[in-house]
């Protein structure tokens, strides 16, 4: 169906998503995932107007064709959710497509997502999240094995990190220090501080790891010797959380989770947490914290300018 697409709109979106990979640091399962949602959606314009599209008809969408091609989604089983984000990237491609080609995207734009319930992240209290190190660091019957997965998991709670954040650490990164330099999502760098049980768990693993580390290797090992795949921790976690008798919601990213609400509890100011996890926007570390609206709205008016104007 894609061959449907004429050549001036395939050009098109090869640019876009070039822009998108090298200016904006999208990842290639980000710029796939574009790829595949504006092949879709141009194809379908295609069909639905009965021809290659070039700019020019682009240009020419109107709400009611963009009611239709997402009336034409729900109708395959696209959930709200998946097609509010593909949505999204349709009207990035024709916001960037109206400043090259000075063009009115508007009612391509005044299109409306489907409502949904978003869900939010549920974090682990405090005492769950450290029976759950100390059960993943006792869960498996070779000592390295579980000292791996205990040095892992305090990683995610004790530093905020990714899953995959941690499983790309190297040796490079060895000794751990007061701090590590992680690479985040779109290529950003942050500072991160290493709590002492994260660099103790760290420690204790390499002390009795039995493969060997050659330099730029990752730190964390899977049992024959290749890097450890973040389908493994998910597993182990699986495992740690039935036997605590926690909820399905309490994955290695809730580790993360936990990690962003405790320091707010316990008084960390919003925009050093954003730092901390390596989020572009503060709306998106709020929500990751878990606490009541009188406790941010404290932060907030200690932290704003024009509060502390005031």
């Amino acid at each position: 169906m894609s061959l449907m697409i004429s050549d001036a709109a395939r050009d098109a979106l090869a640019d876009w998503l070039s822009g998108m990979r090298s200016l904006r640091g999208a990842s290639e399962a980000t710029v796939g995932s574009y790829r595949r949602d504006l092949v879709d959606y141009l194809s379908f314009m295609t069909e639905h107007m009965g021809g290659p599209q070039g700019l020019v008809a682009l240009a020419g969408v109107r709400t009611s064709d963009m009611r239709a091609w997402m009336a034409r989604e729900r109708s395959q089983g696209l959930g709200a959710r998946s097609l509010a984000r593909k949505l999204s990237a349709v009207k990035t491609f024709h916001r960037w497509l109206a400043q090259r080609e000075a063009v009115d995207v508007t009612p391509v734009l005044s299109a409306r997502a489907p409502k949904f319930q978003k869900s939010l992240p549920r974090p682990l209290p405090e005492d769950a999240a450290r029976a759950m190190i100390d059960t993943v660091g006792s869960w498996d019957a070779r000592p390295w094995v579980a000292a791996r997965d205990a040095a892992v998991v305090t990683l995610l709670y004790g530093c905020g990190l990714r899953i995959s954040e941690a499983l790309s650490l190297t040796t490079q990164a060895l000794p751990l220090g007061d701090t590590l330099r992680i690479t985040g999502k779109g290529g950003k760098e942050r500072i991160v501080p290493v709590i002492a049980p994260a660099r103790r768990a760290v420690e204790a693993y390499l002390d009795i790891l039995p493969h060997i580390l050659e330099p730029g290797m990752p730190i964390f090992r899977a049992v024959r010797g290749g890097a450890l795949s973040p389908r493994t921790v998910q597993k182990v976690v699986a495992q740690a959380r039935m036997a605590l008798g926690l909820p399905s919601s309490a994955t290695p990213h809730a580790m993360r989770h936990s990690f962003a609400t405790h320091l707010l509890s316990a008084g960390g100011d919003l925009r050093s947490i954003q730092d901390l996890l390596g989020h572009a926007s503060l709306s998106t570390t709020q929500v990751y914290t878990a606490v009541d609206t009188a406790r941010l709205m404290e932060v907030y008016d200690k932290a704003h300018p024009r509060a502390a104007k005031g």
